[in-house]
């Protein structure tokens, strides 16, 4: 089974867009197809955000939660990848996650590491696009 760690913007995604593909992870998550994980510092990133720009989602949020795995977030441990220090424990934190999967909207930073988990110690990291594509074919 599919361990997916969540980043703060898809966590912010399936919050503010409930008909979304963010959302729909959630859904398909109920029915036991995968684990939803994410961090510590991915929660309290993603209700920062949604205080600012959406603050009725804040209560969806916190229902999305009630299912997902949230573990500590990883600090001071060296980075095999040339990321933003705020995107280094959000990494980390998937990969002592054991997750399969790092599910992000940030191209930016995390673009040339995408679906080459090679590079990433095994974790698959991709858009939610990318992975409901590539699971649905």
């Amino acid at each position: 089974m599919n361990r997916l760690f969540l980043d703060a913007n898809v966590l912010f995604t399936a919050a503010h867009n409930p008909a979304g593909k963010a959302s729909l992870l959630f859904d398909i998550a109920e029915r036991g197809y995968w684990t939803i994980i994410t961090s510590n510092q991915g929660v309290a990133e993603a209700r920062h955000n949604l205080r600012r720009k959406s603050p009725d989602s804040l209560p969806r949020l916190e229902m999305l939660l009630k299912d997902v795995m949230i573990v500590p977030t990883v600090i001071g441990q060296a980075c095999n990848l040339t990321l933003p220090t705020k995107d280094v424990p959000i990494y980390l934190a998937a990969l002592h996650a054991k997750s399969s999967h790092l599910l992000t909207g940030d191209i930016r930073h995390f673009g040339p590491y995408m679906n080459n988990p090679a590079r990433t110690k095994g974790v698959v990291i991709c858009t939610v696009a990318s992975y409901l594509e590539q699971i649905l074919k």
